[in-house]
């Protein structure tokens, strides 16, 4: 049992990218989690045992009287009850194998429904809220709506908002007069135990509050749950141009894109993570004038450069500090399009030339920053799932909408919605590297490819109960799910082998198949009821877990505890019908392959 358990994970181990590090945390610490405890039942089990169990007497029993009598009774009786359940099992095995057909069909249909995530979203005691203003406003006006969402904040939401610290001219959108950011952070868990206190209900909030603003578009999110796979939670993604259709088709894409966006229910918050085209004065050089005149291109882009940008010279200390020298345009000179006029640049022979008799320029819209992603002009959008649905869902619509753009225009996804589709194209892959590797322990460990057959096909009464217990809840199919599932296909393998091991030894001491899994079942029900509840009320503090990290919390714990409970209800009525079945195919298959042999 214990290899068993700690096979399922190995797997887990050597899976790559940021969902392998998750896996890789979980696969190590129970695999050497499992191994101790081997060794404590081992050699520290038996010793206590010796230790602290006192022999009955002889000529008596165990309690009559009390809670412990009243107990074992109860248990002897629906042991009974439980015996001639299995033994009804056995001898009516077509209908519940058309059950348990029904079980597998049903769990191949819940797989498929669940809704699927990378990471779930996390309470982290922290909001961000971006500010971006129409393109070419001031700071001032800017500022006007960074305050009014502080005083707003602070005010209305004083029972859960700490502090509110803004940043003006600087966005995960970009910087600018026009862009500012808030960290908002928010009090401690345990004075935000009441309805509507949490991070998402706040960003809800703020998000209806603003929605009307006129100044400005303030979108409040909460981080995403690894800070540094993207600045906010929902999806990610990239519009690339691949076929160089330019920026303005570009642009025009974007907006198709985020006005379909608009009208879907499955998506919301729809935006794009850059700041407008705005207002741009370009310098449009004339090269046939500039070589006639003697002037070098390199010349021409040092003065422009210095005059509205800087350049570094060099280092002076300063009353023992080394402080740096730059050389730039003085403001006056630097502010109008027709200072351009005030600059000269030197040709070869040494003569100065003014900027006007090469240069022209003109006013135009552009981006304030050209992204890139993949070596292709790009243009980022996040959004998130309506409620209701899961990023899964979201990131399906976005691709359903961005075949309707125009051709040349590609999508990629980006941050956590990349490692979401990374997670989900390695799951089929873990499930079966898991199985397998059961498999073929339990193979080495029987000595017997026919036998593990009774263990692994119990496996889906496992499963079922952890998708239900899921979607029971309203959870994703998320790489803690995963993580659960994983560990719920070992406990249902470990409440099989139970019954398998000591079926296998009575049918070797000469009795029936029949009456060797009957017998099984009754002398293991105990320890299987003992094992599954004392798992199952542990992870019950996962299931109810609050504050930090409850999200993953719950996907483990949810999926285990439904899990647990089918493993055990389900799997002691089908584990000795599938041992029989198995053990009757393969012996009967055995008998006539040593008959052809001797004949």
């Amino acid at each position: 049992i214990g290899l068993v358990l700690s096979a399922v994970f190995v797997p887990m181990a050597f899976f790559g990218g940021s969902t392998g590090v998750i896996y890789r945390q979980f696969a190590i610490t129970i695999a050497s989690a499992m191994t101790l405890s081997v060794l404590v039942a081992l050699i520290f089990t038996p010793a206590l045992c010796a230790t602290i169990l006192k022999p009955i007497p002889q000529g008596q029993s165990h309690e009559k009287r009390g809670f412990f009598g009243w107990f074992n009774r109860t248990f002897e009786r629906g042991v009974d009850k439980y015996q001639r359940g299995v033994a009804g099992v056995l001898r009516r095995k077509v209908p519940y194998l058309l059950m348990y057909l029904a079980i597998v069909g049903g769990m191949i249909v819940l797989f498929g429904k669940l809704p699927s995530s990378f990471l779930p979203d996390e309470d982290q005691g922290v909001v961000f809220a971006q500010v971006i203003g129409p393109a070419g406003s001031t700071m001032e006006r800017t500022q006007k709506t960074v305050d009014a969402m502080r005083e707003k904040l602070l005010a209305e939401e004083a029972d859960i908002v700490k502090s509110v610290f803004t940043v003006t001219g600087f966005s995960f959108a970009g910087r600018g007069q026009n862009a500012a950011i808030a960290f908002i952070g928010l009090k401690p868990w345990e004075e935000r135990t009441e309805d509507g206190m949490s991070v998402f209900d706040l960003v809800e909030r703020t998000q209806q509050h603003f929605a009307g603003f006129r100044d400005a578009a303030v979108m409040a999110f909460a981080p995403p749950a690894v800070m540094s796979l993207g600045n906010a939670t929902g999806f990610n993604l990239f519009l690339q141009d691949n076929a160089g259709v330019g920026h303005q088709v570009m642009m025009q894409a974007r907006n198709q894109l985020l006005g379909m966006a608009a009208q879907s229910e499955v998506l919301t918050a729809v935006r794009p993570n850059g700041l407008d085209d705005e207002p741009q004065y370009q310098l449009i050089i004339d090269d046939e004038k500039a070589q006639v005149l003697g002037v070098s291109l390199s010349d021409i882009n040092a003065t422009q450069s210095i005059a509205w940008g800087s350049s570094y010279v060099n280092d002076f200390i300063d009353r023992g500090r080394v402080k740096r020298v730059y050389l730039q345009a003085e403001a006056e000179a630097r502010m109008n399009p027709e200072d351009i006029d005030k600059w000269f640049v030197r040709n070869n022979q040494g003569e100065m030339v003014p900027f006007s008799a090469f240069a022209t320029g003109e006013w135009i819209y552009g981006p304030p920053k050209l992204a890139r992603y993949n070596g292709v002009p790009a243009i980022e959008i996040q959004g998130e799932a309506a409620p209701g649905y899961s990023t899964g869902d979201a990131m399906a619509e976005i691709e359903r909408l961005a075949k309707q753009l125009p051709a040349g225009i590609g999508v990629d996804w980006t941050g956590l919605s990349y490692e979401e589709r990374l997670s989900g194209d390695q799951a089929p892959a873990l499930y079966a590297l898991s199985l397998l590797v059961v498999f073929l322990c339990l193979a080495a460990l029987y000595e017997s490819w026919s036998i593990p057959f009774a263990v692994m096909l119990v496996v889906p009464l496992g499963v079922i109960g952890a998708l239900l217990a899921t979607m029971g809840r309203g959870l994703d199919n998320d790489v803690f799910f995963q993580v659960g599932l994983l560990t719920t296909i070992g406990l249902t393998a470990k409440n099989a082998i139970l019954i398998v091991e000591f079926a296998k030894d009575l049918h070797e001491q000469g009795m029936s198949l029949f009456d060797a899994a009957v017998e099984a079942c009754r002398m293991r029900l105990r320890p299987i009821i003992m094992t599954s509840l004392a798992f199952t009320l542990g992870v019950v503090p996962l299931a109810l877990a609050s504050g930090a990290g409850a999200g993953s919390s719950h996907a483990i714990g949810t999926g285990v505890i439904g899990g647990m409970v089918t493993a055990t209800v389900l799997v002691i009525f089908w584990v000795p019908l599938f041992y029989v079945l198995v053990s009757s195919v393969f012996s009967r298959k055995g008998n006539d392959a040593a008959e052809e042999k001797a004949q």
